[in-house]
């Protein structure tokens, strides 16, 4: 049983949050849901970036839909399906069209 707390919270980043308390269970257990009916936000994008021998940067975007996902280089505007792996294309792509090999993170 869920039992909506009345009156207006705000919550991070200013919004009104609604907190729904499961019935037996004390205050500290609390779930906080977004104004959107209770679904938090997914990620659905994101990037590979290598740098090349003249020290620039270049970034390929994931974008996810599904199992889904496309590939999309921000440099010279390639595109590509993939399921599997898509971050591992992206730097196929990186090092073969753009000579990108440097990871920016040190990794």
């Amino acid at each position: 049983m869920l039992r909506e707390r009345t009156g207006s919270a705000r919550g991070q980043y200013g919004r009104t949050v609604r907190t729904d308390v499961r019935a037996g269970i004390g205050p500290d257990r609390r779930q906080v849901f977004l104004d959107a009916g209770g679904v938090m936000p997914q990620i659905n994008t994101s990037k590979v970036s290598r740098w090349d021998q003249h020290g620039r940067v270049h970034i390929v975007h994931v974008q996810r839909a599904g199992v889904q996902r496309v590939i999309r280089c921000g440099t010279c505007g390639w595109r590509q399906g993939a399921q599997f792996l898509p971050w591992l294309k992206a730097e196929e792509h990186l090092a073969e069209a753009h000579q990108a090999t440097v990871d920016p993170t040190g990794a």
